[in-house]
């Protein structure tokens, strides 16, 4: 029988949800008010499905999206998300039919690259996608930290408030913001998305705790950083307290306040042990104590995988931190980005990228150009991996010099 790929119709969701949570391992079932919810934040248009005589098995979505890309342009992406195949109809290339509709819509759409946060990592770089930022979890042993327990709060004039989740509603977005436009790979953040975090608006199927909420305001009162915690019960012997932070955002907009907020998360009483939750990988946190090694990593891993769709749109909207010039030979099985190209960097920091017939310097499979596009991976290592091949002698380095960053691009979100 041939399965029936096809964008839903409005009958379709319910069986959608079923068929969603069913690849999450999820309860099937699913009451009126979940498919409600969920309806109400989708554009059916961008929502797929793939359906056995009648009945959803597999299921893809995709939504609009603003990346951060080096410099603080922003470029339109096309966000994947709720990838499923019920394990009844696995191999039978479901997803290659979804994903490679979705991406040629995108592409028509004048989106620019396509992002997702992959569930399982062997997955996505078969459809032209390459890790583009990565995650570290830290495990802080506070009493190791050799912090001063009688701190009390910044002394630069700052101070740090705790606050209400309406208070988070209305100072949050202008925040991440301000924090997105400077941080490469971070993406945009919608309304619906400050009502879940804060629980305003709650599914039926998540359960929610309220989280601690505080903030960082500069000397003069503006507010510069945000920390979402919570925190477990937990006593030792004679009744010690042995309780757990777990943070579950901390953005900042200065590294005044990203410091403050780490230090503070780390005197709150009885908090023994604090979980960051996931950071870049070079996050000041690593290095903020006396004591470095009371900070350990828990988790080391890939995160946001970008898939780039128009390079030349790609890498005219970065900047780059010196000049140079590149010609990149670029292969895509599915054609979206295929070609040779000449990235070239002016003095004032912004490049342009266009087609060429001049001789390759560097070639590579688009995966591994979405990898170097954010700046965060090493065309020297790609190399080295024999994941990108040298058509010059020495044009790897050359590479590095014009696309890597001082810091790691880093997206906050998960989606």
């Amino acid at each position: 029988m041939v399965l029936d790929v096809r964008p839903l119709a409005e009958d379709d969701f319910a069986d959608w949800v079923r068929a969603l949570n069913t690849g999450f391992l999820r309860a099937p079932s699913s009451t009126e008010r979940e498919v409600e919810d969920r309806r109400s934040s989708v554009d059916l248009s961008r929502v797929r499905g793939a359906f056995d005589d009648g009945r959803c098995v597999a299921t893809y979505r995709s939504f609009a999206q603003r990346l951060t890309a080096v410099g603080g342009a922003e470029v339109a992406a096309c966000a994947v998300s709720n990838v499923t195949v019920s394990p009844t109809h696995r191999r039978r290339g479901l997803l290659s039919r979804m994903i490679t509709d979705d991406l040629a819509a995108a592409k028509e759409r004048g989106e620019v690259v396509a992002t997702l946060i992959a569930a399982e990592y062997p997955i996505y770089g078969r459809y032209g996608f390459g890790q583009a930022t990565r995650m570290a979890e830290w495990e802080i042993d506070v009493p190791r930290t050799g912090l001063d327990p009688r701190w009390s709060g910044p002394d630069d004039g700052a101070r740090i408030d705790l606050v209400d989740p309406a208070d988070v509603r209305k100072l949050g977005p202008e925040l991440h913001e301000r924090v997105r436009r400077a941080t490469p790979g971070a993406v945009d953040r919608s309304d619906r998305w400050w009502q879940t975090t804060t629980g305003a608006l709650r599914l039926d199927r998540a359960p929610w705790t309220e989280p601690f909420f505080a903030v960082y305001r500069s000397a003069a009162g503006e507010v510069e950083g945000l920390i979402a915690y919570s925190c477990d019960e937990k006593w030792g012997d004679g009744k010690q307290p042995m309780n757990t932070a777990t943070v579950r955002e901390l953005i900042a907009a200065t590294p005044a306040a990203e410091r403050a907020l780490w230090r503070y998360v780390c005197s709150v009483d009885w908090i023994v042990t604090v979980r960051t939750g996931p950071r870049a990988p070079d996050d000041l946190v690593a290095s903020l104590f006396p004591n470095a090694r009371a900070a350990r990593v828990v988790t080391l891993g890939d995160w946001l995988w970008v898939r780039l769709l128009d390079v030349p749109a790609a890498f005219e909207a970065r900047t780059y931190e010196r000049p140079g010039a590149l010609v990149v030979e670029v292969r895509d099985r599915l054609g979206f980005a295929a070609g040779r190209y000449r990235i070239e960097a002016g003095a004032d920091g912004r490049g342009t990228c266009a087609p060429t017939r001049g001789t390759a310097d560097v070639a590579l499979d688009v995966r591994e150009l979405g990898s170097l596009w954010l700046g965060d991976e090493s065309a020297v290592r790609l190399a080295a991996l024999g994941r990108l091949t040298e058509e010059r002698a020495g044009a790897a380095a050359v590479a590095d010099a014009l696309l890597r960053t001082p810091r790691s691009p880093w997206c906050p979100d998960m989606f």
